[in-house]
């Protein structure tokens, strides 16, 4: 029998999914409820000093949609307005009452040693299993010198890392900023000043558009926007490729996020490094209780691949990531075509002509390949509507 248990730094989880610092955690009666429904954990909403002043906006949110369905979301939210007594108090709650669940306390202070050392040393007191240093916001705090002002600093990550390890009694974790040329440069700045583990990725900083009727921005606040965290299925091949570059570089747990709608999702940042997982995108748009198709999905899958745990998947994929220049550039595919699902409808005949390679004809009422113009590219099997061509090697 397959099992969604897992252990990381000696931290045991149920299942693999966790709810992500953000508006879901922003509660004890909300993380309660969430724990109720079945995640392996939650990291709270981001907990600062109580005298950091900040100041909302409204309205907060907007989308990106295809469809009608929502690929991207953007968020200008800035951190958790309870008081550090609050969480504290409500941490010891939720961990007697829900003793198996895992709960990380995200945290968030200015650039000075004194302030991250009270806030560690009060949040030591309490039952939490684990911190997540955030210093990744992409937008609010930068503008006070922290958030992503810090993450996107080598030097000043590692220092303030050191500073935490040098109080706390619980893993320390980072979490990464993707605005960032290379992020794994903070991660081994962060690595080398201590970090137990790291977190990736915080949302990409971008905005929604422009409402093309009234010029605005689509996420309007008086007739302005700002830039703010870009997250949903947008971001996921960001997030793949920040996980997997960090796993290349450093052998740390990783606390995968970016993107993750399903468990499909979930297997695919455990295969490139991912420990365990956190969501919190898919939660704001469809609930709580999506946990139950993520635990069922995954589950059934082990079994079906006569895994028996996430642990056989682990880092399956990461050995396959290469770059550019170490690719087998004799390998070869070319376009294999269905004629019996094949309308003729010349759509790629249209797109190799127009992108290039003109390798593709329309003759007597069927398409034909000119092998020696085809470079295998697979333009034509991505844009045939009948999903008539399939990539093959010959």
């Amino acid at each position: 029998m397959a099992t969604l248990e897992t252990s990381v730094l000696g931290i045991k989880f149920e299942n693999p999914f966790l709810l992500a610092s953000a508006p879901p955690t922003a509660s004890v009666q909300s993380i309660d409820k969430a724990f109720e429904s079945g995640w392996g954990g939650a990291v709270l909403k981001t907990i600062t000093p109580d005298d950091l002043e900040m100041n909302e906006t409204s309205p907060r949110y907007a989308t990106l949609d295809d469809n009608n369905k929502i690929i991207g979301f953007q968020n200008i939210e800035l951190l958790s307005h309870e008081t550090l007594q609050y969480w504290c108090d409500g941490i010891k709650y939720l961990k007697e009452k829900h003793p198996t669940k895992v709960i990380i306390a995200s945290i968030m202070a200015p650039v000075d040693k004194e302030e991250w050392h009270n806030l560690v040393n009060v949040l030591n007191d309490t039952p939490i299993d684990a911190y997540e240093l955030n210093f990744s916001c992409p937008h609010g705090m930068p503008e006070k010198n922290i958030g992503m002002a810090i993450g996107t600093d080598a030097e000043i990550s590692a220092m303030i890392t050191s500073w935490v390890k040098e109080v706390s009694k619980k893993p320390v974790f980072v979490k990464l900023t993707p605005n960032v040329t290379d992020i794994t440069i903070i991660a081994e700045a962060v690595e080398k000043a201590g970090a137990d583990g790291l977190a990736a990725i915080n949302t990409v900083q971008g905005f929604m558009g422009i409402n093309i009727d009234t010029l605005e921005p689509k996420l309007s606040i008086d007739g302005n926007t700002t830039y703010g965290g870009c997250s949903g299925k947008i971001v996921k091949p960001i997030g793949l490729r920040c996980v997997s570059q960090i796993r290349q570089h450093s052998a740390l747990p990783i606390l995968g996020m970016g993107g993750i709608t399903n468990w499909q999702d979930a297997i695919e940042y455990i295969a490139v490094g991912s420990d365990v997982v956190q969501i919190c995108t898919e939660v704001m748009l469809n609930g709580y209780g999506i946990i139950k198709n993520l635990n069922s999905g995954l589950l059934n899958y082990l079994e079906e691949k006569g895994f028996n745990s996430i642990a056989d998947i682990k880092n399956k994929a990461v050995d396959k990531i290469t770059t550019h220049n170490s690719l087998n550039k004799e390998y070869r595919v070319y376009p294999d075509i269905d004629e019996d699902v094949c309308a003729v409808c010349g759509k790629c005949v249209k797109i190799c002509e127009e992108s290039e390679h003109n390798a593709l004809s329309k003759q007597d009422k069927k398409i034909v390949l000119n092998n020696e113009k085809c470079v295998g590219c697979s333009l034509c099997s991505i844009v045939c509507p009948k999903d008539a061509i399939s990539m093959c090697e010959k």
